[in-house]
């Protein structure tokens, strides 16, 4: 019996982590994060009440279910009316020397199977601290150009002498500004210090994230 339950209780401790987590961003009007907290935790929940043989845990598990499944289900309709309306805005705050800011962290739940195009507009990607010196900027370009081309991604690269904002754009509606731009991480102290290639864990130049979402999205 107690081997049994040894496998259920990681899943009710992760679920039940995941999500008071959710309610605590639904209180804080952050409900692209909350729903998307409510879902993995309601999967989680549901995993749990398949291996749960007990009939009064089961009946409790099912109405957690039901009543958490109501609130994503509400969040879920409301933030797709904002997006409808043209009024979704969400901020974050990313202060200076905080971690758990790469690029995965900030762009993942906004990419799905609809996103076929990213337009990136950044007035300062030729600068030598970003890794693409005056010398060698084409040449570094190309470079990455062949290497995406290898994965069926194809780049297409523009140069302006006017630009001055900074946007990042998916062809399913979404709109993501960066105070600084992309380059919004502090360099490394080392190839072997911790952040050097896990960028979750290298710290950040304090800056602002504004996040939108339009019907109509348009090339750049």
């Amino acid at each position: 019996m107690a081997a049994r339950n040894s496998g259920q209780q990681p899943h009710g401790v992760a679920a039940s982590t995941l999500l008071k987590r959710a309610v605590e961003l639904d209180s804080d009007s952050r409900y692209q994060e909350a729903f998307v907290c409510y879902q993995e935790g309601i999967d989680m929940l549901l995993q749990l009440l398949k291996g749960t043989k007990d009939s009064a845990k089961k009946c409790h598990l099912r109405q957690k279910i039901s009543d958490f499944m109501d609130r994503a289900e509400e969040i879920k309709k409301f933030l797709e009316q904002e997006k409808e309306d043209g009024k979704y805005h969400k901020q974050i705050k990313i202060e200076e020397n905080a971690t758990g800011f790469s690029y995965e962290s900030l762009f993942q739940q906004y990419l799905n199977a609809a996103v076929t195009e990213v337009w990136i507009e950044d007035p300062y990607i030729r600068h030598t601290h970003q890794g693409i010196g005056k010398g060698q900027q084409i040449s570094g370009l190309e470079e990455i150009r062949e290497s995406l081309c290898k994965h069926g991604i194809e780049l297409e690269i523009e140069f302006s002498s006017s630009i001055h904002d900074r946007e990042i754009r998916f062809n399913n509606g979404w709109m993501i500004k960066i105070g600084r731009g992309l380059d919004y991480f502090k360099k490394p102290q080392g190839r072997f210090a911790l952040g050097y290639c896990d960028f979750d864990l290298r710290p950040c130049h304090e800056t602002t994230v504004d996040i939108f979402h339009t019907r109509h999205t348009k090339k750049i």
